[in-house]
């Protein structure tokens, strides 16, 4: 993993005269919290999110404690998600208003891990903005009835502009990628910046975690925070066996 050293800045979270809000959104598999907890808070605290889109949050024993500290640590408050949404959940800072939270479990195929989504409508300013974090299925067929779900389940969140990310477990050439990038706007595509590979830290070789976000909504930077102040490629590699995706989205006022 090589940092580089010409990225550009990020914009940086603000809300405009117009009601409209510039954020930052940052997508993460923490693969359960159990690698090196405060490097992960280091890189989340680094990359200055005001929403952070988990996937393998703890599910278990004292799970809303893990991540209660988690989200401490990073100066955000949990939202939603953990085991109620069978591993997604979502963090975000202060200078978010939650209108409305939901968790989604989905439909279990006897002998695979159960799925689900966390999902949330919030609003910065005059911005108003659906938000879902998933970690779809490692099999292919059930992986593309998961798509369909979301597809589904972010019209129902009834939001004017919306943005998902997570853990895919696909290539941007898969189906099921192919098809949300159709439907959203792939932020990776839209507005590269930093890094492209997400897995593994160690040697990052493919894309399998990404950002979207819905027509509207401008896509000012997206990628993987290498070189980005603050975020240190040990870090990185200590944090969890996945390298974050963050973007930085203007969102128009409702």
């Amino acid at each position: 993993m090589s940092a580089s050293p010409t990225i550009r800045p990020l914009p940086v979270s603000r809300t405009e005269e117009d009601g409209s809000a510039v954020i930052r959104v940052l997508s993460y598999n923490i693969r359960s919290l159990r690698d090196d907890t405060t490097a992960l808070a280091r890189v989340i605290t680094a990359c200055a999110p005001d929403l952070v889109l988990l996937q393998e949050a703890p599910r278990f024993f004292r799970w809303r404690k893990k991540l209660a500290r988690l989200a401490a640590a990073s100066g955000q408050v949990l939202l939603t998600g953990g085991a109620t949404a069978s591993g997604p959940a979502l963090l975000c800072s202060l200078r978010a208003t939650v209108e409305r939270t939901e968790d989604v479990l989905l439909p279990l195929t006897p002998g695979l891990h159960r799925r689900g989504f966390a999902t949330a409508v919030v609003r910065f300013g005059g911005a108003r903005l659906g938000v879902l974090s998933c970690h779809l299925s490692l099999q292919k067929d059930e992986r593309g009835r998961q798509g369909d779900l979301l597809v589904d389940h972010l019209v129902a969140l009834d939001a004017p502009y919306a943005v998902v990310g997570g853990d895919l477990n696909e290539r941007p050439g898969g189906p099921t990628f192919k098809r949300l990038a159709t439907e959203f706007q792939d932020g990776w595509a839209v507005a590269p910046w930093g890094g492209e590979y997400t897995s593994t830290p160690d040697r990052p070789h493919q894309r399998i975690d990404a950002l979207f976000a819905t027509e509207g909504v401008e896509v000012l930077g997206c990628g993987v925070p290498l070189g980005h102040p603050g975020v240190s490629e040990a870090d990185l590699r200590a944090a969890t066996d996945h390298l974050p995706v963050l973007a930085a989205l203007r969102i128009p006022a409702a």
